[in-house]
């Protein structure tokens, strides 16, 4: 690992997208490490706190976060993403709906060497985890994809999978807004011209059909019954609410990302352990533990299985370190000075 030399690197959206950072390689074995490591107890990762304020609450997407994380191993980093997000800001403002920054301090001195545009890593993480659970989660061999939601976080999600996956053969897509559906289509054929790209009815229809499905709306209410679920599906339920709580104590598997995290702020789980239907006993794994081969992933053709990644700081730490390292060594970046 590159020690500082030089002061603040400061990498900008554009500096990222330099060193590709919106494609999936950058991020794969950053999050394999972060998830190995985890498994490990290897982290420090206080529970993220949600900023909210009288007038900003109205959805369950509107706050800004605070994701400070310690990442161990062989180059040890530790550092903070913060990120805001405002579920109208595409409507209202013409803006995406997430914004972050992300900063990196030296795990032996603790001064800051980093600081970037964190939303692109973000993304692309969130992207990462799916994939590689899907590694372990989904049938060998899938090759029909549902994706509910067609904003940019489904563009992420869907060009991870593509790129990690040759055997995607089908993409169905789903959104409340049919231009959206189309818009994404547009965008990702010329890239993956094999792929055939379907608009759905609905997202049941899109649901039933796929051997896994990847949530990527802002909903604040579940929609998905476990009776849309055929035998085999992996479904990512990367934006936490969409899935009726029944699917949790009917699928073989629930999969989580961190115990701790999913179990609080009234998201599902919380709900279920709050309703004494759910318990930490009745989780199959932490994500991390199956990576490492602890415990089993998928084990069958027809197991249905549920992962739901609440999103880990060590993640957005393992990413950016490895977006620096490949900054320095390309000589990419602002330098910017502390004194």
């Amino acid at each position: 690992m590159t020690t500082r030399t030089k002061g603040l690197l400061y990498l900008s959206k554009s500096d990222i997208l330099h060193l590709g950072g919106d494609t999936s390689a950058l991020y794969m074995d950053a999050i394999h490490h972060a998830l190995s490591r985890h498994a490990a107890k290897e982290f420090v990762q206080p529970l993220k706190p949600y900023l909210r304020w009288r007038g900003a609450e109205g959805h369950i997407a509107d706050r800004i976060i605070a994701m400070p994380a310690y990442l161990g191993g062989a180059a040890p980093m530790a550092g903070l993403k913060w990120i805001g997000s405002k579920h109208d800001n595409p409507s209202r403002h013409g803006l995406e709906r997430a914004s972050a920054l992300i900063v990196l301090n030296d795990a032996e001195t603790h001064y800051p060497i980093a600081i970037m545009e964190g939303s692109l890593i973000s993304g692309m993480r969130t992207a990462a985890v799916t994939a590689v659970a899907a590694r372990y989660l989904a049938r060998e061999g899938f090759q029909h994809v549902a994706c509910i939601g067609c904003g940019p976080i489904a563009r992420m999600q869907l060009t991870t999978l593509l790129e990690q996956f040759p055997s995607i053969a089908i993409i169905s897509l789903f959104d409340l807004s049919p231009a959206a559906s189309a818009r994404l289509r547009e965008e990702l054929q010329p890239r993956f011209p094999r792929v055939e790209f379907l608009i759905a009815a609905s997202a049941e229809q899109a649901i039933r059909r796929a051997e896994m499905v990847v949530t990527c709306t802002v909903a604040a209410e579940p929609y998905i019954p476990f009776e849309w679920l055929a035998p085999g599906t992996f479904i990512s339920n990367v934006s936490i609410m969409d899935v009726h709580k029944e699917v949790f104590l009917q699928v073989d598997k629930v999969v989580v990302d961190d115990w701790d995290q999913s179990n609080r702020e009234k998201k599902t789980i919380n709900q279920l352990v709050l309703e004494g239907r759910f318990s930490r006993e009745q989780l199959h794994a932490e994500l991390g533990e199956i990576v490492i081969g602890r415990r089993p992933g998928r084990e069958s053709a027809d197991e249905i299985i549920l992962l739901n990644p609440m999103g880990m700081a060590i993640e957005d730490i393992a990413c950016a370190q490895a977006v620096y390292q490949k900054a320095v060594d390309a000589e990419v970046g602002t330098w910017l000075s502390l004194e």
